[in-house]
This record gives structure tokens, sequence and C-alpha cells, in this order.
């Protein structure tokens, strides 16, 4: 698995959750962000942290997709996200 790849995986998912304002958080997340002194691919970086979380969670341990872990690590951002 290259690394690179699955990076832009996760930056992809960040660029269609922003192009369908789906959910509303992520842009909403991206702009908080960008107001606090992140440039865009930076703070992109970091909502791609979270979509990362939620994917191992559904790989690795079985788990249905978690919105509400999902929306909370948005908003804890730029704290790493938790895997609870």
């Amino acid at each position: 698995m290259n690394p690179e790849i699955v990076k832009q995986q996760f930056l992809q998912a960040v660029e269609d959750q922003l192009q369908n304002n789906q959910p509303p958080e992520t842009r909403q997340t991206l702009d908080r962000l960008k107001d606090l002194g992140y440039s865009e691919s930076d703070a992109k970086l970091l909502i791609a942290q979270c979509i990362a979380v939620e994917f191992f969670h559904t790989v690795k341990d079985n788990q249905p997709y978690n919105n509400d872990r999902f929306i909370n690590n948005l908003h804890h951002l730029p704290e790493f996200p938790q895997d609870e």
C-alpha cells in the first residue's frame, strides 16, 4: 500500500465533502482552521485525519461509520482526532 496514494484518497474525500457540503461541518471546520492561521492545504490534511479515523474503524474493527465521532473530531481540530 502506497502511503501517498492513501493520503490522496483521504484528501479526495475531503474535497468531495466540501463540494457536496455534506456534512456542512467539514466546510465550517475548514473555514475555522483557516481563520486560526492554517493554510487551506494544512487544514484539509487535518480534516483528512478525521476521515482516516472513521475509515480505519470500519476496516479494522468492522464498525459502521460513526458520524457523531467524526463531527466531534472535526470540532476539536487542530487537536489530533480521537479513536473513541
